[in-house]
């Protein structure tokens, strides 16, 4: 079941999509990817979905990749006596840790000392997602007095963003670290980190992780910008989550930043998604605008992996159809004739290790003997992700005997994941590699494939073999 096409589609499972048959549609129609958003739902409800993830992939007999979105700290003003309150620019407000008294039109409640701890006379608090925006003019360390900039309306437990301020906690709550020990017990292939600020961060999830599934850093804070290349280095993959970074950035950077994401995970070897809004008017509606299908394409343009769908999917109208039309809109896109022109254009520097010279070379010879397809035997996924980086103009067939790494290479730019059985030879691999591709359907008798791989075999990191071969 090849796509034909490179990219990738990572879909969210929600209200709208948790019975067996959406979710089958959902994954005829381009899910590569199913994320499972733990800030909504029980441990229960996520379960029975990966259950039913799993019952379509035995029957499909193609590895489906699972992301667990963890939650991540939520900081929130507390109630209010009266219902909404209305904050008029100018005026004095007031913030304290004293959540026994409710708060009123001078004063709020905002239990959470780490945000006093850090704040200096100037920072901006922002609250409702950007609608509401206080000025710090003095603190302590249980208050903040603060100036209305820019007023609004403000109700009970509305969010606080603090941008540009590195802030004192980890980016696993309680209820995440349960979260995480629960999806790793159903073996899930992804988890993605909320609240990054810093590559500790990431360290102290794969501390717990153990390496028993992959890490995606959501960059969703500016504090992880400044960080980005210590970021993109410690962690497995990255997700441009650009609905708060919106938030706490000006809207007008969000291109810029990322671009220079996208281009930070490329360079590295990276899988990178772009998420948010990307057909958010199709909740509500079975077309997208111009202006997302734009939005869409250019991520495509720009190399990124995947590209993902949230309430589209999870909650919309029309989540079947938004699988389609982004399906749609990926093949129209790199069938472009100018998409490879701007993937060459954007290649990166080459490290100078064996494992970039074999998939330049494999690269190399892809274009130059229009193969049928390339095909990486990996262990622990690494020769795949190497030959993704080069972005070859033939699929990438990603062989290998495990099949968590084959879940986890669902993710990952023109790889087509398939699970097969341990080789010990150079011959057996290549007759098997000609086999899978004939079998697949990406290759027929008198096709050439190149074949890439690590030998010793089954010994991670150590891609050092190019070989060409033909179908029989």
């Amino acid at each position: 079941m090849h796509r034909n096409r490179n990219a990738k589609i990572v879909a969210t499972l929600g209200p709208a999509s948790a019975d067996r048959e959406t979710i089958q549609a959902l994954f005829e129609a381009g899910a590569d990817v199913f994320r499972l958003n733990f800030s909504h739902g029980t441990q229960e409800d996520h379960k029975q979905r990966l259950d039913t993830i799993r019952a379509i992939e035995r029957h499909a007999g193609r590895p489906i990749g699972v992301l667990l979105d963890l939650q991540g700290p939520k900081l929130r003003l507390g109630t209010f006596a009266k219902g909404p309150i209305m904050l008029v620019e100018g005026a004095a407000f007031r913030l304290d840790l004293d959540t026994a008294k409710p708060g009123d039109q001078k004063r709020a409640p905002m239990p959470h000392p780490e945000i006093f701890n850090a704040l200096e006379v100037g920072t901006d608090l922002l609250v409702d997602d950007g609608r509401v925006r206080l000025r710090v003019e003095s603190f302590g360390p249980d208050f903040a007095e603060t100036r209305v900039i820019a007023g609004g309306a403000v109700s009970d437990r509305k969010g606080v963003n603090v941008p540009g301020v590195v802030l004192p906690l980890s980016a696993l709550t309680e209820k995440d670290r349960s979260d995480l020990d629960y999806g790793l017990t159903l073996g899930i292939d992804w988890i993605a980190l909320s609240f990054v600020q810093r590559p500790e961060d990431i360290v102290e999830i794969k501390s717990i992780v153990k390496g028993r599934a992959r890490i995606v850093a959501k960059l969703e804070k500016p504090a992880a910008i400044l960080s980005l290349d210590a970021i993109v280095a410690e962690t497995d993959a990255v997700m441009v989550a650009r609905g708060d970074l919106g938030v706490e950035m000006p809207p007008e950077q969000v291109p810029a930043i990322q671009k220079r994401i996208v281009r930070a995970c490329r360079e590295a070897g990276k899988p990178v998604i772009v998420a948010t809004q990307m057909l958010e008017s199709m909740v509500t509606a079975p077309v997208p605008t111009r202006a997302e299908a734009s939005d869409v394409a250019t991520a495509i343009y720009d190399g990124a992996d995947a590209v993902m769908l949230s309430a589209e999917s999870a909650s919309g109208k029309y989540p079947v159809e938004a699988v389609s039309m982004m399906n749609s809109i990926i093949a129209q896109t790199e069938a472009d004739p100018y998409y490879r022109e701007a993937i060459k254009a954007s290649q990166t520097t080459h490290i100078p290790v064996p494992s970039d010279a074999i998939g330049v070379a494999v690269s190399g010879v892809a274009a130059l003997l229009n193969v049928a397809a390339v095909v990486a035997y990996t262990s622990s996924g690494y020769s795949a992700l190497r030959m993704a980086r080069e972005r070859p103009q033939a699929p990438i067939i990603g062989m290998t005997p495990r099949r968590a790494v084959a879940r986890q290479l669902a993710l990952t730019w023109g790889v087509y994941p398939v699970l097969c059985h341990d080789v010990q030879d150079v011959l057996e691999m290549s007759d098997w590699a000609c086999e899978t591709a004939k079998k697949e359907g990406l290759g027929k008798t008198g096709d050439t494939i190149v074949v890439s791989a690590g030998v010793p075999f089954n010994t991670s990191g150590t891609t050092n073999l190019m070989r060409i071969a033909q179908i029989n």
